[in-house]
């Protein structure tokens, strides 16, 4: 399998290159030059969860990672439960993804592109510094993905005060081989600042970069295996496809949709449902792109104004506006919808929705009430626990969440943090000086 740029300026590269380079040297993000089909037994029926996730992934790394190798390292990462949960009567499931150690879906994305950094980095004698730069629980699944591994560094950038207190905790107190900046500006200025290292080769020569935001092809590729494998449990076939709701911000998890839809899937309909900041669900409305500084919402998650994967879901469907509407329709969430879904749902069918998944919920019933009765099973993604979130529950709902024992753990540690400006010029230096 090779891999080409978004940006269409550069020759097209081996996954181990892809996945340790993390953006592209034009700037762009990393798809695969061709989108192989899904063996037809892994659309059907109950398989261990790790099993059908490496079999999924064994065409994107061919035989750059063995097979033996790669049923091993997903057995390692994958080894939380994936839950599918019914929501009423209607046909609509839960998709729950926040069973991993971080209980955010991060976890999926985070932990398999660690394990496949390290095995490169190690095989070539390398050390890798992993750059990242979060909205929320990204910072916190890759810090815990990567924590004590040898090959590897990693470098968080978090928006100082955007990010919720247990978010801040799990993501500033792993220490070790994780380091966390606290960077005064939005989530965009931390992105922008990312972008401006992985292209600055006095950085890439003294201290070699490589990523593990959703811009990374390692990142992305998980994400279609729990779409797969949530069809293949819901018997979702062509007559019956399935209609799949993902809340989204930088928009990696819904491309891992898009592509478990091109390479199979059965496939109804992507919705995306977006908090204020609703520069896609626009885009899909008027066919103009136009980001917008980031507003900060209680899905701080996908404060996003900028969305990197909006160039993959362009690129996988060849820039072309009417087939991107075809797979997508897109509604804004706003504040005060949040609060009042997540109370409607608490009372209706005594579920607790974290913020970002409320959106999903949000969205999808939106859709439902234009199109009707969708005429296969629908699943929204609940992205992150409840408890991540339990000053935005109590509001909603005046109830206070019970913290696993986990986010628990964090809440005791101490926070370990280096407060920057947001600088490209002062995240180099920082680089440099701690090499």
């Amino acid at each position: 399998m090779r891999y080409v740029s978004t940006n269409g300026r550069v020759s097209p590269v081996s996954f181990r290159t892809a996945v340790l380079d993390g953006l592209a040297p034009d700037g762009g993000l990393y798809l695969p030059m061709e989108l192989p089909l899904i063996d037809p037994d892994l659309l059907y029926g109950e398989m261990p969860y790790a099993e059908r996730a490496a079999r999924l992934a064994l065409p994107y790394t061919g035989e750059e990672v063995s097979t033996p190798v790669l049923s091993d390292l997903c057995a390692d990462a994958f080894d939380f439960p994936v839950k599918l949960v019914p929501l009423g009567d209607g046909g609509m499931h839960v998709l729950e993804l926040f069973w991993g150690p971080t209980f955010a879906f991060k976890d999926f994305g985070a932990r398999f592109l660690a394990r496949v950094v390290n095995l490169f980095a190690t095989e070539e004698g390398r050390k890798l510094t992993i750059l990242v730069a979060t909205s929320g629980d990204t910072g916190s699944a890759v810090a815990q993905g990567i924590a004590g591994m040898d090959a590897i560094d990693v470098v968080l950038l978090y928006p100082s005060g955007r990010v919720s207190p247990l978010q801040e905790q799990q993501l500033t107190t792993v220490g070790g081989n994780v380091e966390a900046l606290e960077v005064e500006g939005s989530f965009d200025d931390c992105q922008a600042m990312v972008k401006a290292a992985f292209a600055d080769d006095e950085i890439q020569a003294q201290r070699p970069l490589s990523s593990a935001n959703s811009i990374s092809i390692g990142r992305l590729l998980p994400q279609i295996f729990y779409y797969v494998d949530a069809g293949a449990r819901l018997g979702a076939t062509s007559e019956h496809p399935l209609l799949i709701c993902v809340p989204s911000g930088n928009y990696g998890n819904v491309t891992g949709a898009l592509m478990a839809s091109l390479t199979g899937l059965p496939v109804q309909r992507l919705v995306v449902g977006s908090n204020e900041n609703d520069v896609v669900p626009r885009f899909l409305e008027t066919g103009i792109f136009k980001p917008c500084d980031a507003v900060t919402t209680p899905a701080n998650a996908m404060d996003v104004g900028n969305p990197s994967n909006l160039a993959r879901i362009q690129g996988l469907l060849a820039h072309d506006l009417m087939q991107i509407t075809q797979h997508f329709r897109g509604f804004g969430v706003t504040t005060p919808e949040i609060y009042e879904t997540i109370r409607e749902v608490r009372e209706e069918f005594d579920y607790l929705l974290d913020p970002h998944s409320a959106v999903g919920y949000r969205a999808l019933t939106r859709y439902l009430n234009e199109v009707g009765k969708p005429t296969g099973p629908a699943v929204f993604a609940a992205t992150a626990h409840p408890a991540k979130f339990s000053e935005a529950i109590l509001e909603a709902t005046g109830e206070t969440v019970e913290i696993p024992e986990g986010l628990a753990e964090a809440m005791q540690r101490p926070k370990r943090a280096t407060r920057i400006e947001a600088t490209t010029e002062r995240l180099k230096e920082y680089l440099l000086e701690t090499r």
